[in-house]
């Protein structure tokens, strides 16, 4: 199997090579090559557009468990201290942790394919986490539907926790999330002009800042909803008026009903400022999430799992805004996610991010004994 030192290269290897969702094509000839090393007398791999199914078979094959890894990067253009091993794609990097994920993945794979384990375990290696959204279309391809598993399992790092810890809870630990596209088009001219024209950066500014009193007007206090705008644009020139702007953003939920709450809320919004402005907006929501919601009794079990052994020190956590397409597996399959502490300054989806790599052998540990419990 991998030994720690191995893991560390690999982990080092595949940092140099994020990638976009589907376009993984290094990433998955990266994991291929590795796969191809180990033994394959119980092992059965497919690959799936840039994603990877690995097969292992048990002993008992009354049962199956399975183990998801997302291998995409995100568009950042790197800021780490890492002089070796940053990033060869300018613009994108591995600022979520994937490289940490399919590390770690590998890291177990390559003890069963030397352990032959009690049970079926099903290895997904899956693209377009980021967006926009590998899980739900893997969930329904051939490969899963012949392996479907009976318990699924999957991690996320988390630089807010140090080394050694990790953290989970019963029911809800991420939210529902939507992406928000909205495009504003009305009539542009001269900035000398404003009385023939439709300035749409003018539009867009009321609509951004109305949004912005969805969740403090129209959510319960006591739920919790989230609008975040990022990205803004309009106008070509100082003294041209904009005929055109768009806004970017995302929406995050902890339930289904208050998301669709606040969608009929925007739309409303949006109709205003169409009369008010006297333009046309349109509406896209993008990759949609649901909820990652941990099935209690599979959770349970890790929980008293996890405070026995040593190496591990346990939270249960609150549930987070973050978005995640595993919630999609476990809509179908009982399972669980959890946080692995990596002790990083910085967070998620900062250029800046280094989580540390002494989590990765603990980790892999941790699952091996997991599974084989």
């Amino acid at each position: 199997m991998f030994q720690a030192d191995e893991l560390i290269k690999i982990r080092r290897d595949l940092h140099q090579i994020p990638e976009l969702g589907y376009e993984e094509v290094k990433t998955q000839r990266y994991l291929l090559k590795k796969i191809a090393k180990l033994p394959n007398q119980y092992l059965t791999v497919e690959t799936w557009r840039t994603g990877i199914f690995v097969h292992v078979t048990g002993r008992d094959a009354t049962r199956t468990l399975g183990y998801r890894a997302d291998i995409d990067g995100l568009p950042i253009l790197e800021q780490t201290s890492y002089e070796e091993f940053q990033s060869l794609h300018k613009g994108a990097m591995h600022a979520c942790g994937h490289d940490f994920h399919m590390t770690i993945a590998l890291g177990v794979l390559s003890y069963l394919a030397y352990n032959q384990p009690k049970y079926n375990c099903l290895f997904i290696f899956q693209p377009a986490e980021e967006g926009p959204g590998g899980a739900k279309p893997m969930l329904e391809s051939a490969p899963f539907r012949r392996w479907k598993p009976d318990q699924m399992l999957a991690l996320h790092i988390a630089p807010e926790y140090p080394v050694g810890t990790i953290a989970t809870k019963v029911g809800l630990l991420f939210a529902n999330t939507s992406e928000l596209f909205i495009t504003l088009k009305g009539k542009g001219g001269h900035a000398a002009y404003p009385h023939t024209a439709n300035d749409m950066v003018v539009a867009s500014s009321h609509l951004v800042t109305q949004l912005q009193t969805i969740v403090a007007r129209n959510v319960n206090p006591l739920d919790a909803g989230v609008i975040t705008i990022g990205v803004i644009k309009g106008g070509t020139k100082q003294n041209i008026i904009a005929d055109t702007a768009v806004i970017e953003g995302t929406i995050r939920t902890r339930s289904i009903e208050t998301m669709k709450k606040i969608k009929k809320r925007i739309e409303s919004l949006v109709q205003g400022v169409e009369v008010g402005f006297e333009c046309t907006i349109t509406i896209d929501y993008g990759a949609n999430y649901c909820q990652v919601y941990n099935d209690k009794e599979v959770t349970e079990d890790f929980i008293r799992f996890a405070e026995k052994k040593e190496s591990v020190h346990l939270i249960i956590c609150d549930e987070a805004m973050t978005g995640e397409d595993f919630g999609y597996f476990l809509e179908e399959i009982p399972g669980l996610m959890f946080w692995l502490g990596v002790d990083s300054q910085y967070g998620l989806h900062d250029a800046r991010l280094e989580p540390k790599e002494e989590a990765i052998p603990l980790a892999v540990e941790t699952i091996i004994d997991y599974l084989n419990s």
